[in-house]
């Protein structure tokens, strides 16, 4: 039975790749764990039951005991009389004898519970050698073929009796994969959890890109040129940065190959993914211009270092190319910089400068000509000894003027003289605002005084004495009377609707003798 035992356990260290001391150990706590159940009669708590291994002679199990004079404790104390009986005279107190039990009478429950402590503990090992095994390959690539499906996750088998889950939320968009299919994942966890896939490997994460890119790129394996970012939305684009340690090596080149080859090649394994690769750059505007690829920009600005903020200028044809398809070049290009890019079109720019150089010469500061966008300091040297010093002379010239005093193209006076008109519309727009504002307010002023007129009257008409308020309400009471009297019928009619004041009776008392 023993040489049996022991052709298992080297199965199972072959198979596992397990280490034989543990699996023994293994084997060794599950069968006493199973004796302390079984023998709990002699030994309620088990700790003196002891469990060898030998290859010749198998499992041997134990019960240790203390030899004393007088027993107090049956469980873990011997008598000396009975020690020397089963070991010799040559007992004596306060020696530990180890007494055999058999192991024949644990029987069949006692073997299934050591069974499944047994499977339990290798298991654990598994676990445990795996979780060794891969967590620090974190973010590599690995070779699997498509298992099963469970509730929209995907199993993989890795070999070895070894499988990985590619979760949901970590498959690339639009990929669908059929049972037996080879795929190429990067893992991203290795868990200790007693329950399901310790392995969990992605498709949709940025760093498949990268591994992609070693695989293909000679140059990014040897570290000739080094990946410095890289971004993506898995299914429709992804943007990386590259940069070159050496001069002489181009790094947007060397990752597209000749003829595209290399990053076809990657955009196949992608199932079609739009990939954009840009130069890497330590200054963030330029990073920020190339991130902004395939739109050409015109200009960037820093407005916060310290919250990393820029904004981005780009002419009207190129504004929609570097906002991208629902924002999404324009949100990877900040994801990949590092720095909330703010796009502003230049018309936009235009006209706000436009309106704060219009603003400033409505309040009577001076705009040089030179502020117009295309005036050289040398052209507006020219203009000057012809006459034109400011700018709503400028707007004031005709193209044809304009383009023989300067020398300039149609389109170029064309552009200096729309700025500079858009300026002057900008002081006109100022100034007619300040009118509107200064005629306003002395409107106001008079409705103030009205105002505080009336406020002083009611005051001297609310300071008459009682006595006269009395007498003014007794007069309009017999006057009232008196048109009654001239009038009887034009007060006899009154409608069903009409409410019921407190001076009705008194009318109605007057109005029928009138009426016989």
């Amino acid at each position: 039975m023993s040489f049996l035992i022991q052709q298992n356990i080297d199965a199972l260290c072959n198979e596992q790749g397990l280490d034989r001391e543990m699996v023994i150990e293994a084997m060794k706590d599950a069968v006493k764990a199973a004796a302390r159940k079984h023998f709990r009669s002699q030994d309620k708590t088990g700790d003196s039951i002891q469990v060898e291994w030998t290859p010749e002679a198998g499992i041997e199990l134990s019960m240790q005991k203390t030899v004393v004079e007088k027993v107090e404790n049956p469980a873990t104390e011997i008598s000396l009389e009975e020690a020397r009986e089963m070991a010799g005279d040559e007992v004596e107190p306060g020696d530990i004898l180890e007494i055999p039990l058999p192991l024949e009478e644990m029987g069949r429950i006692a073997a299934q519970t050591a069974k499944q402590i047994l499977v339990q503990k290798v298991r654990e090992a598994i676990r445990e050698k795996v979780y060794e095994e891969y967590i620090d390959r974190k973010g590599e690539l690995i070779n699997g073929t498509i298992k099963r499906f469970e509730r929209g996750d995907i199993i993989i088998d890795l070999g070895n009796n070894l499988e990985a889950i590619l979760p949901k939320k970590e498959q690339s968009r639009g990929e669908v994969w059929n049972q037996g299919e080879r795929i190429r994942v990067v893992i991203v966890d290795v868990t200790k959890e007693p329950k399901g896939q310790q392995i969990k490997v992605s498709r949709a994460s940025a760093e498949l890109v990268k591994r992609l890119f070693e695989t293909e790129v000679p140059e990014i394996y040897d570290e000739t040129v080094v990946i410095k970012s890289a971004v993506r939305e898995p299914g429709e684009r992804a943007k990386i940065a590259v940069a070159s340690n050496e001069k002489d090596v181009d790094p947007v080149g060397a990752c597209v190959g000749m003829k595209g080859s290399r990053v076809q090649a990657v955009i196949k394994e992608l199932r079609g993914e739009k990939i954009d690769i840009i130069e890497w750059s330590d200054e963030p505007s330029v990073f920020a211009a190339n991130a902004l690829s395939p739109a050409k920009v015109s200009q960037v600005r820093i407005t916060d270092i310290d919250r990393r903020k820029m904004h981005v200028i780009v002419s009207e044809d190129q504004l929609s190319l570097a906002i991208g398809k629902r924002g999404q070049n324009v949100r990877l290009a900040t994801r990949l910089v590092g720095w909330d890019i703010d796009i502003i079109s230049e018309e936009v720019l235009k006209k706000e400068i436009a309106l704060q150089m219009g603003r400033m010469m409505a309040s009577g500061e001076s705009v040089p000509v030179t502020a117009i966008e295309g005036v050289t300091p040398n052209q507006a040297e020219i203009l000057a000894g012809k006459g034109i010093d400011d700018v709503e002379k400028l707007a004031a010239m005709s193209i044809d003027d304009l383009v023989d005093a300067l020398d300039l193209t149609f389109d170029e006076a064309s552009a200096i003289l729309s700025s500079a008109k858009a300026v002057v519309a900008a002081k006109e727009a100022g100034q007619q605002e300040e009118t509107r504002q200064a005629e306003q307010l002395p409107a106001e002023t008079g409705a103030e005084k009205a105002e505080a007129a009336i406020e002083h009257e009611s005051g001297e008409n609310m300071s008459v004495s009682e006595g006269a308020e009395i007498k003014s309400a007794s007069d309009s009471v017999d006057s009232e009377k008196e048109v009654q009297e001239a009038n009887p019928e034009e007060f006899g009619n009154v409608s069903a609707g009409d409410e019921e004041s407190p001076e009705k009776p008194a009318d109605k008392e007057n109005t029928e003798p009138s009426a016989e």
